[in-house]
């Protein structure tokens, strides 16, 4: 089996929202944008000078951004939110909740700068709980998007559905490697790898290193299932059930918090219709802290060996049943 992949250039999955939202402009005049304060972070700079008149600039105040947001959704609107995903959830929770989530109003959350990969801003930006706080949230559609092509294409599905939707995504360049011509499912898995021995169940930035896993995994005679679960809520549950039905184990990597994450609710499917081993790669009950998004990542053992060395342990547990 050949899991070799290339990538040919690194992009910020940001760039790819705001690359799809200006898109979005151009096709949908009921397409509104709101930034606090941050529209150069956003990328939404081109979407604001093209179309002033459907751009609010809110300013420091997110909680006022996610009103406005859903009292724009009453008129036919369907407003896109954008700030850093620290604020974009954890600030305005309460909001979100209330006058988005209850009301089933059809609010586009647009989140970036997630994670450890924030970098140097350290630990009062670097949200790892975002995931959890959102997919709690009845009727929420939860989206981790892994590359720039990938970001841009959700960006474009979202604008389709009716309902609230946070979406995830970060600040580093990072490899592209899929489609640009795709065509974004929500709800439904991406397999990238198919394997017979683990599974590896992936998200967001940890898409790429789980493709790297594999391809070294590869060269010591084992063979990974790389899947990327890009939706965490609606998440494929047939999808993942059908894979660790093959290969008897699985691993998930996700940047974010252990608890509450795509890890969760994996475990809380596998339990339920397929127990079997399941290692997870994510932050172990742990803030961050500053340094360089590498430095962060190795340190916390969200890296491409902390991937290996995980389904080595899952493969490990299944042999010993």
């Amino acid at each position: 089996m050949n899991t070799t992949y290339k990538y040919s250039e690194q992009k910020d999955t940001r760039s790819g929202f705001g690359a799809g939202l200006l898109e979005l402009g151009r096709k949908n005049n009921r397409v509104t944008a709101l930034c606090a304060d941050l529209t150069g972070s956003l990328k939404m700079d081109a979407f604001a000078k093209e179309f002033p008149n459907r751009f609010f600039q809110t300013g420091i105040a997110e909680a006022n951004m996610m009103g406005l947001a859903a009292g724009l959704t009453i008129g036919g609107y369907i407003p896109f939110t954008g700030t850093f995903a620290n604020f974009s959830t954890g600030r305005v929770y309460d909001q979100i909740r209330q006058s988005i989530a209850y009301s089933g109003k059809n609010v586009k959350i647009c989140a970036s700068h997630a994670g450890l990969t924030l970098g140097e801003d350290g630990a009062t930006h670097q949200i790892l709980e975002d995931i959890g706080l959102m997919k709690m949230l009845p009727g929420m559609t939860v989206i981790n998007t892994c590359d720039y092509n990938q970001t841009k294409a959700a960006t474009l599905a979202i604008a389709d559905m009716q309902g609230p939707v946070y979406l995830r995504f970060g600040r580093p360049a990072v490899p592209v490697f899929t489609d640009p011509a795709q065509r974004f499912e929500i709800g439904k898995a991406i397999v990238f790898t198919e394997g017979s021995d683990v599974s590896v169940f992936a998200t967001g930035h940890m898409v790429w290193k789980a493709i790297e896993a594999a391809m070294a995994l590869e060269a010591k005679g084992i063979s990974a299932e790389v899947i990327n679960i890009h939706t965490i809520k609606p998440i494929d549950a047939p999808a993942i059930i059908r894979s660790v039905k093959k290969t008897g184990c699985a691993v998930t990597a996700e940047e974010h918090q252990m608890n509450g994450g795509l890890g969760d609710s994996i475990a809380q499917i596998l339990a339920r219709q397929q127990p079997s081993p399941l290692e997870m790669v994510a932050v172990n009950d742990s803030f961050g802290e500053s340094g360089t998004p590498d430095e962060l990542m190795r340190k916390y053992k969200l890296d491409t060996p902390d991937i290996i060395n995980a389904a080595e342990r899952a493969i490990a547990r299944k042999m010993a049943k």
